[in-house]
This record gives structure tokens, C-alpha cells and sequence, in this order.
């Protein structure tokens, strides 16, 4: 019996040995397979100023190249020179720098075939200003379809990497070129001219204020012009999969309708945008590239207006600003009112503050229906407002004529027509201001 039970122990024993044998021997295998799964290792590490080119290779398709130009600018090499998109390059060079993947899929794959990988879909090379380079394969999506299967060049690690990764390198020459069709810096735009609807419109800058220089002198609507000016710098190439080439492009331009000539002015000189309509789609040609192409329909009709369209309504510029004085004439009557601190007064008089705003606010919303080149007469009333520190005065002349009202600012020849509503509530809003009630006097304690 002793003979047996030794036997067993020894065999307990042998089994304990061989189980701590081959615990330790794996234990930096499992310990890796763990890390994997935890946290998906780097496939590329490396600094995005470091990249200083990158050649796209695809299957059916061809190679695309970027590289960083002397200012330190990404440029497209190949197919053709053309100008890069620099936030859309910068985009990839982020992925590409810091390549993460989702998980290590085999650490020492002898058959890439399996993974797509043996003549991958994609692939993207990355030369660093050292001139040493790395080759990232792209190869079949996994069976899940949310990945791919990729891998470097000389390393023998399949891993897998998101489907976004996948499409942030997957980028054809249209995806990162610069698609802006006006170039010119638009915060230091001196000048634009709009040719449209049988007009010559010159819009001019001086500071943060438009004016309209052509056909006359004319106020300008900040905002209205602001717009027009914005859609001219989001003015891009709208290519189309089934217009790879223009080709289509440039017949519809071609055999389209003219909208407007834009002309851009800044300190570099005018760029030339041209945009004509066929059918429901509108088609642009620049002076800054070749070609002719699709634009937002957008941009169209943003470019599709008059010089009244770019003109101030409003009769007064002081906007939101707080007046110093607001002076009215109205037949025999005449409203007077200063402000002094937080408080209006009138002759000497504290005035009631609601209704004084009520009366500024219907001042400051005076707006023209529309311009007219005639019809003003015999001024009716007159209203004169101080504002920025009674540094500017604008004084506005209102007639009568039939129903309707014509205005003209003084000193200026431009005629405003005006509904009959806003100038009777103007009316009656000036003879609703009353001075401010008096303070309530206290009353002795009774005895």
C-alpha cells in the first residue's frame, strides 16, 4: 500500500512540475494576447510634422502623391499639380501619425492571402523629412464588415483597423484637392464687383463698412453684402462620381444661362468667378483654376440679385447703439429728449423711461418698403438722432404722398418709400412719452 501511494504522489507530483512547466513558458504569450485585447497596439507612431509626403496607391484608380512644399504647404504631385486641400490632408496625416488599430489579429501571419493582403486593395506610403519610409497595406474588410485587415510592410503582425481609419486613407485626387474656386483672403477683400441682371454693381470696403459705389453712391446693407461675400469664399468644385473628368461640366457651362460675373478684390490683385445656370444646376468657371465646374445652387442665387438687394432699408445707421438725443418735429409739434446717465430728460423734466424706449425703438425701425426715384414733397415731420457719443447726427425728412410716405436722409439724394403703419406709430409714440411719475413721498407715523 505504502509502495502504491508513493507511486501516485510521484505521479501528482510529475503532472504539478510539467503544469508549472509550461505555465511559465506561455506566460509571456498570454500576458501579450491580454495587453492585445486590452489596449490594441500602434501599427504607426510617429509626429505629423514629420510626414513630408504620402503616395496613395489603389486598385483600378490612380496614384495620388502629396508633398510638402518649401512654405511647408501639402501640395498634389501626382496625377497632376494641383492645389491641396490643407485641412483635409492634415485629416489623413493625423490617422496615418498616430495609426491605432482595433485589435492583433496574428502576430506572424504566413498566409496573407486569407487576410486580402497578398495584393492589398490599399496602400499608402509615408516618407518623414528623414527620407526613411513605411508602407501601411490595406487589405479585405473582415467578416463583421466594420474593419479591415492591415498591416506594414516587413512586419509580420496582421492587425485589424476601423472602417473610418480604412476611409480616412482611402482618398482620391478630387477628395484632397483645394476645391475653392476664389482664393483671394477674404478678411482683407477691398472691393467686389458684381455683374448681374444687366447691372454694374462695385461694392467698396473701408473698414468693417460697405458702401455701394456703382451705379451711384449708395448705402449699403452690411449684412446683405457680408452674405454675398461669404458665398463667395465657400465657393468650391461640387464633383460628381459620373463627372470624374468635367467633361460634363464644362458642356453645361458652356451651353448655360449668365448669371454674374463676380470680381474679387484684395491686396494681391482681382480673381474672376463666372456662373451660369442650365436647367435647375448652376456651373462656375474661375481665373484662380482650369476647368469649369458644378457649384451649390446656393452660390447661384446668392450671385442672382440687384443693386437694391444690397441696399440699407433702415433710415437710420445708430442700429443698437444708445442715442444721446432724439429730436422730432411733427407740424406743431416737437419732441425734445436727452439722455443723461441711465435717465431721459425733456426741458428740464425726468422722462418715463418705457415710454421714451418705446419711441426710440420706433425711430430705430424706420425702414423703406422700397426705393423710388421720385415723389418727395413738403416734408410732413422731421426727425434728427445723436448717437456714438454725439459724434454722428442723421436727420431724416418724411412727406405725405396719397397713402404712402417718402423719406430722404438729409444731405443724401436716395428716396425711401415708406408704409403708412410705422410712421402714424411713430406718431403716436412721440406723444405717448410722459414724464417720469414723481416719487411717492412718504407718510408722517401716526401718533
Amino acid at each position: 500500500m505504502k509502495t502504491s501511494g508513493l507511486i501516485v504522489a510521484a505521479a501528482v507530483l510529475a503532472a504539478l512540475t510539467g503544469t508549472l512547466y509550461w505555465s511559465d513558458h506561455r506566460k509571456p504569450t498570454e500576458t501579450t494576447s491580454t495587453a492585445s485585447a486590452d489596449t490594441p497596439p500602434k501599427i504607426l507612431a510617429l509626429k505629423d510634422g514629420d510626414i513630408s509626403k504620402i503616395e496613395i496607391k489603389k486598385k483600378g484608380t490612380e496614384e495620388v502623391s502629396l508633398a510638402k512644399n518649401e512654405a511647408g504647404k501639402w501640395q498634389i504631385t501626382s496625377p497632376r499639380a494641383l492645389g491641396a486641400d490643407q485641412e483635409a490632408v492634415s485629416s489623413m496625416v493625423s490617422t496615418l501619425s498616430s495609426l491605432g488599430s482595433e485589435r492583433l489579429v496574428d502576430d506572424h501571419a504566413n498566409d496573407l492571402n486569407q487576410y486580402g493582403l497578398t495584393r492589398p486593395s490599399l496602400e499608402a506610403d509615408i516618407t518623414t523629412k528623414d527620407n526613411k519610409s513605411q508602407r501601411l497595406l490595406i487589405g479585405d474588410d473582415t467578416p463583421t464588415g466594420s474593419g479591415a485587415f492591415a498591416m506594414l510592410a516587413g512586419d509580420s503582425r496582421v492587425f485589424t483597423v476601423a472602417s473610418y481609419t480604412k476611409t480616412s486613407v482611402d482618398k482620391s485626387a478630387n477628395d484632397v484637392r483645394d476645391k475653392r474656386l476664389l482664393t483671394a483672403d477674404f478678411d482683407k477683400v477691398s472691393q467686389i464687383e458684381l455683374i448681374a441682371k444687366k447691372e454694374d454693381i462695385v461694392l467698396g470696403r473701408n473698414k468693417d463698412a460697405w458702401q455701394i459705389v456703382k451705379p451711384k453712391p449708395l448705402r449699403a446693407d452690411n449684412f446683405q453684402v457680408e452674405d454675398l461675400t461669404r458665398k463667395l469664399k465657400d465657393a468650391k468644385m461640387d464633383f460628381s462620381a459620373s463627372d470624374i473628368d468635367g467633361k460634363k461640366a464644362a458642356t453645361a457651362f458652356a451651353s448655360g444661362t449668365p448669371i454674374a460675373t463676380a470680381k474679387v478684390t484684395d491686396a494681391s490683385g482681382t480673381q474672376e468667378l463666372q456662373v451660369r445656370k442650365n436647367k435647375a444646376d448652376y456651373y462656375a468657371k474661375s481665373s484662380t483654376v482650369a476647368g469649369m465646374y458644378k457649384v451649390a445652387s446656393d452660390l447661384g442665387q446668392g450671385l442672382d440679385k440687384s443693386v437694391d438687394d444690397f441696399r440699407n432699408k433702415k433710415l437710420f445707421d445708430f442700429g443698437f447703439e444708445e442715442p444721446n438725443k432724439v429730436e422730432m418735429h411733427d407740424g406743431a409739434k416737437s419732441y425734445f429728449l436727452t439722455k443723461g446717465g441711465q435717465d431721459w430728460w425733456s426741458d428740464g423734466k425726468k422722462m418715463d423711461v418705457i415710454s421714451v424706449q418705446s419711441f426710440v425703438d420706433k425711430v430705430r425701425d424706420l425702414s423703406a418698403s422700397k426705393f423710388v426715384d421720385s415723389g418727395f414733397a413738403t416734408p410732413l415731420l422731421d426727425v434728427t438722432v445723436t448717437s456714438n457719443d454725439n459724434k454722428r447726427v442723421e436727420k431724416v425728412l418724411i412727406s405725405k404722398i396719397g397713402e404712402k410716405y417718402v423719406a430722404k436722409r438729409e444731405s443724401e439724394p436716395a428716396l425711401y418709400e415708406l408704409d403708412s403703419t410705422p410712421v402714424t406709430d411713430l406718431q403716436k409714440s412721440a406723444a405717448d412719452v410722459k414724464p417720469a411719475a414723481e416719487p411717492k413721498v412718504a407718510s408722517p407715523p401716526k401718533k
